[in-house]
């Protein structure tokens, strides 16, 4: 089903024991990188309500946003905050930069009136519309000719499923702006509501929304336990369920290609195994190809100065805790950090010596629900390479 606009982490679903058929081309090798070297992750801020957004401007100054408290800070390396934005009872999120400029996007929690508003603002302006994404949405529906659930299932047993957990359906009315990147006077949104990866062509008096492309279905084989297990029909056993493919980040890449990080569709965590996913799309075309996978929960990339990926994995590592793991261009050769539920990510700096900076505990506080308890922290890498 399509993500809640409140967050689509921890989806309930109806595969959460499946068993999953595994691509060859995302499949990616373990392995340790002897020409660098890792230091130890060092905390400017702390006490960060669901930091889920993060971007760094050209002063070395982090943009974080706290998604639920609907406000965007900003931090400088010493940790002084100031606040650059609010939007009281929305989520506020998918924040970028380019020069002086700062984008993010809020998404309205009325289910009476949805909305999602991209903005902008520059170095000593106010807030500015530039693009409604709900309205996009609302005409375009990119992946309205996408159909999820079990494809070719038959009537007799389709018919047997609730009509709140239909057998199959097609691309509904969803926006839930996640992440946004700025580049050559565009803005690339990952909507992970609308499946798809949007463009934005600002102009002084008016926008242009157009759809780059919408993301292909991930596929799982489900067993008959799994439909036990749920209350659901036990005909479908054996069959494979297309889940929508959410985008989580979008970046560009020197190659002048989008890479984009995914979740799969139901449970983000590891009871499907490690689906999660990083694929680049071209921008002109729309063509979508694999780039890495094996990820548990992955909500963010950043590109390194030498093409290295750093993939937020926010269940992956020892017992799911969460990690951020290091793809090498060149190599299957990955490298992990243990961080724990690292929300979002961002890489600046050369390739001799560079900066991950890093939002951490990103959905701490338990049963309860998240805590502000999230932190930013920078983690220093240097290349032994010459």
């Amino acid at each position: 089903m399509k993500r809640p606009s409140r967050t689509f982490i921890i989806a309930a679903t109806l595969l959460a024991t499946a068993t999953v058929t595994a691509s060859p081309a995302l499949a990616g090798g373990h392995g340790h990188d002897p020409g660098s070297s890792i230091g130890r992750p060092h905390t400017i801020a702390e006490g960060l309500l669901t930091p889920l957004s993060l971007a760094v401007d050209g002063r070395g100054r982090a943009l974080v946003s706290q998604n639920f408290r609907g406000e965007l800070v900003r931090f400088t390396r010493g940790g002084q905050s100031s606040t650059i934005a609010t939007s009281p009872g929305d989520e506020l999120g998918a924040v970028s930069t380019s020069g002086s400029t700062i984008y993010w996007a809020s998404t309205g929690q009325d289910p009476t009136a949805p909305s999602a508003t991209l903005y902008s603002q520059g170095r000593h302006g106010t807030p500015r519309v530039i693009a409604d994404l709900r309205a996009y949405e609302a005409s375009a529906n990119p992946d309205q000719d996408t159909t999820y659930g079990f494809r070719g299932l038959p009537e007799s047993c389709a018919a047997q499923f609730p009509a709140d957990n239909p057998a199959v359906y097609r691309g509904a009315v969803d926006s839930h702006p996640y992440a946004t990147s700025a580049s050559r006077g565009q803005v690339f949104v990952a909507d992970a509501g609308a499946n798809a990866i949007l463009a934005v062509r600002t102009g002084r008096s008016h926008s242009r929304v157009r759809t780059v492309a919408v993301l292909p279905p991930v596929t799982a084989q489900v067993s008959a336990t799994a439909l036990q297990a749920q209350g659901l029909p036990t005909c479908a056993a054996g069959r494979t369920y297309y889940f929508e493919s959410v985008p989580t980040d979008v970046e560009r890449g020197r190659d002048g290609w989008l890479y984009v990080s995914l979740l799969p569709g139901g449970p983000e965590d590891a009871s499907l195994g490690a689906r999660g996913a990083v694929v680049k799309v071209d921008p002109s075309t729309g063509d979508v190809r694999a780039v890495a996978g094996g990820f548990v929960g992955a909500v963010d990339l950043a590109l390194g100065p030498d093409g290295t990926i750093a993939v937020a994995e926010l269940f992956g590592g020892a017992n799911g805790a969460g990690q951020v793991t290091l793809v090498s261009p060149r190599s299957s050769h990955r490298r992990s950090l243990p961080l724990t539920s690292p929300g979002a990510v961002e890489w600046v700096g050369s390739k001799r010596h560079s900066t991950l900076y890093v939002t951490t505990d990103a959905f701490g506080g338990g049963a309860e629900g998240p805590q502000p308890v999230g932190r930013l922290q920078t983690v220093r890498i240097s290349s032994h390479h010459h």
